[in-house]
């Protein structure tokens, strides 16, 4: 595949609810070394895009390709063994595990069928060495044997990412990931996705303006489930029907300074 070419692309993408057109006709791409965020308001249908693009839910219409695949209604499972690993806005990890057994677990749904089921999992090499990869990449190699109900809500979060890492993803699908922190563990995690941008395809949909503008390379705004613009930040930031939709004068003020 040509790494210069998207590895996520969507086309005419719609989900419908009954009568209720949630996600509208969303056309976009992100490539290795992009951060693409989706923003805007409650309801506007980012985290339902979210769940498509994951196969968390099947679209009524239009097409996924990832990594040159359609993957288009396709379950979760194949479209993760493709390369797409997700986070969800309410952290969804093993909190009695410690984050280095969280991580093994992960690393195991990548593992080939065979008799290998017979063997114990902490034997694994490979598996270890992809926990530990992770952990260490998510920044939390030092909190390996803690146990996950005792992290910090932004550590949670850091393992969260961590357990998409163990699966060896070439595109991340991040939904919130700030969600609930403050202004300290907020900028770890910033810190975070500018490290794993180099090497991913990053999806993010956030709330957090300031984050959002901090990081992203590409913006793509929704309102009442249809993409009202996308661009770059300065270009989003700028853009007068943005502003009215969602940004606002004063907020638009706000991450312009």
């Amino acid at each position: 595949m040509d790494e210069r070419a998207p590895i996520l692309r969507t086309e005419g993408l719609s989900k419908h609810f009954g009568g209720l057109a949630a996600v509208r006709e969303v056309a976009l791409t992100c490539r290795v070394g992009e951060l693409h965020a989706v923003i805007g308001p409650n309801g506007a249908g980012k985290t339902t895009l979210i769940n498509l693009l994951s196969g968390d839910l099947p679209p009524t219409s239009g097409r996924i390709a990832v990594a040159g695949n359609d993957v288009t209604g396709l379950p979760a499972h194949r479209i993760s063994r493709l390369g797409v690993g997700r986070s969800y806005q309410k952290t969804n990890i093993f909190l009695p595990f410690t984050g280095f057994e969280n991580c093994r677990l992960a690393a195991q749904s990548r593992l080939q069928p065979s008799m290998r089921f017979f063997a114990p999992a902490h034997a694994h090499a490979p598996t270890r060495a992809a926990a530990e990869r992770a952990l260490a990449m998510a920044g939390l190699e030092g909190r390996a044997d803690v146990v996950a109900a005792s992290l910090s809500h932004g550590e949670q979060r850091q393992l969260e990412i961590a357990m998409t890492l163990a699966t060896a993803p070439r595109l991340l699908l991040l939904d919130e990931p700030l969600a609930g922190m403050g202004a300290e563990e907020s900028a770890q995690i910033v810190a975070l996705l500018k490290r794993l941008r180099a090497d991913h395809a990053i999806l993010l949909v956030e709330h957090d303006m300031d984050a959002v503008f901090a990081v992203a390379d590409t913006l793509t705004v929704m309102v009442d489930g249809a993409v009202l613009a996308t661009g770059a930040p300065d270009a989003i930031r700028a853009n007068r029907a943005v502003q009215e939709a969602y940004l606002g004068s004063g907020e638009a003020e706000n991450v312009s300074s």
